[in-house]
């Protein structure tokens, strides 16, 4: 397990979104990213890294009203998963990837055949 405060795993977060390409940035902006403890447990079960909870963009229509969608990343599962600083970069990075592709309408059989999953 790495020790790492919440403002470091917040930088790591951070660093992760700067690697998201500006073609989809550019369609994140009913998104927000919550970094979070622990999944509640109708979030997952305890060792849960991340959930997208949303519409993806292929299902709809959402108007300027609509409800943001959320992407959660998990700092307690992240970090007890890994056993150093750059492990949990790795991970984490993956792990918003994942997410935002929840987003984009991609599921989690493509994104295992893309090595994201």
């Amino acid at each position: 397990m790495v020790q790492m405060s919440e403002a470091e795993f917040e930088d790591v977060v951070a660093r992760a979104l700067d690697e998201i390409p500006e073609r989809f940035v550019e369609h994140m902006d009913n998104l927000v990213f919550l970094i979070q403890d622990e999944p509640d447990p109708d979030q997952g079960p305890p060792d849960t890294l991340g959930l997208y909870e949303g519409i993806a963009l292929t299902d709809g229509d959402f108007g300027p009203f609509a409800e943001p969608n959320r992407i959660f990343i998990f700092r307690g599962p992240l970090l007890r998963m890994c056993e150093s600083v750059e492990e949990v970069e790795d991970e984490v990075l993956i792990t918003v990837f994942h997410e935002v592709a929840h987003h984009f309408g991609i599921d989690d059989d493509e994104l295992w055949d893309l090595g994201w999953a």
